[in-house]
C-alpha cells in the first residue's frame, strides 16, 4: 500500500496545482450573447509553405459589422483576398503576380428563443469563387464563448469553440483535363478549439483562433495544426498581431506551415 500512497499523493498535489493553473469547467460562464457592436477593419498578410516546393503569399481584407433584424442580433464578416502562388524555380516576377482569391461571407448571432437550450451563436458561411481554382461552397456553423468566473495562474480569458461544416457544389474551371490542379469539392468539418490567455494588460495569446482542425468527411482525412497568435492593443482603436501555424497531422492536405500578421482598426 505504501507504494500506492506515493503516486496517489503526487496525483493529488498535481490536481491542486492544476486547479491554480487552469479554470475548472464548472467555473466558466456562457458569455455568447455579449456580441460587440463595433465595426472592425483588418488587413492581413500571410506566407504559407504548402509542401512539394509550393508557396503562397496572401493579402486579405476582413471587415466585421454588427447586424440586427427584429429580435435577432448578430454580426457579419466579409473576407476578400488576392494570392500569389510560386515555387523555387519561378522567376522573381511570378512571385509578385497576384490574382483574386475566394471571398467569404459569414453571419452569426443569437435569437432569444432559437435553440435557446444550447445558448450558442448560430450562423453560416458562403464562399464565392473568384480564384482560378475556387468553388461555390456554403455551410452552417455553431459556436460559443465561455469566460472564466475565477482567476487562474495562466490568466485564461475565454474558451470559444466553434464548429463549421463546408459543402462545395460547383467548382470553377472544373475540367480536370484543362485544370489538373483543381481541388475536389469540399466536404469538410472545421473545429476551432479557441482559447485565450492574458499575457499583459494589452497583450493576449490566442490558440487555434485563425487556423483550426479540419476533418475531410468524404475521405476521412485529418488536418490538425498547432496555431498561435499574439495580439497587442496599441490603443482603443488599433491592434496588431502576429501568428504562426504548423501541421502536426496531415492525412488531408492543406499546408505544411504558415506565418501571418494583421493590423486591426476598431471604430
Amino acid at each position: 500500500m505504501k507504494f500506492l500512497a506515493i503516486p496517489l499523493l503526487v496525483f493529488c498535489i498535481s490536481l491542486a496545482h492544476a486547479e491554480d493553473l487552469f479554470v475548472p469547467l464548472s467555473k466558466f460562464h456562457n458569455d455568447s450573447k455579449q456580441l460587440s457592436d463595433s465595426k472592425v477593419l483588418e488587413f492581413w498578410a500571410s506566407h504559407d509553405y504548402q509542401g512539394s516546393d509550393n508557396y503562397q503569399n496572401d493579402l486579405r481584407i476582413r471587415y466585421y459589422n454588427p447586424l440586427e433584424i427584429g429580435e435577432w442580433k448578430g454580426r457579419i464578416r466579409l473576407d476578400a483576398n488576392i494570392a500569389s502562388n510560386y515555387n523555387s524555380i519561378s522567376t522573381p516576377n511570378n512571385v509578385g503576380q497576384y490574382s483574386a482569391g475566394n471571398m467569404f461571407f459569414t453571419v452569426w448571432g443569437q435569437a432569444p428563443e432559437f435553440l435557446k437550450p444550447l445558448g450558442a451563436l448560430v450562423g453560416a458561411r458562403v464562399i464565392f469563387p473568384f480564384g482560378n481554382n475556387g468553388q461555390w461552397a456554403a455551410g452552417p456553423q455553431i459556436g460559443w464563448r465561455f469566460t472564466p468566473e475565477v482567476d487562474s495562474t495562466l490568466k485564461v480569458t475565454d474558451f470559444s469553440p466553434l464548429f463549421r461544416y463546408i459543402y462545395g457544389w460547383d467548382a470553377k474551371n472544373n475540367s480536370f483535363a484543362a485544370n489538373p490542379n483543381q481541388p475536389v469539392l469540399a466536404r469538410n468539418l472545421h473545429f476551432f478549439p479557441t482559447i485565450g490567455f492574458q499575457l499583459s494588460p494589452n497583450t493576449t495569446l490566442r490558440l487555434w483562433d485563425e487556423n483550426g482542425v479540419i476533418l475531410n468527411t468524404a475521405g476521412n482525412g485529418w488536418f490538425v495544426p498547432i496555431d498561435a497568435m499574439v495580439l497587442h492593443r496599441l490603443d482603443k482603436n488599433w491592434l496588431v498581431a502576429v501568428g504562426a501555424s504548423k501541421q502536426v497531422v496531415q492525412t488531408y492536405q492543406q499546408y505544411d506551415w504558415s506565418t501571418y500578421a494583421k493590423i486591426s482598426f476598431n471604430f
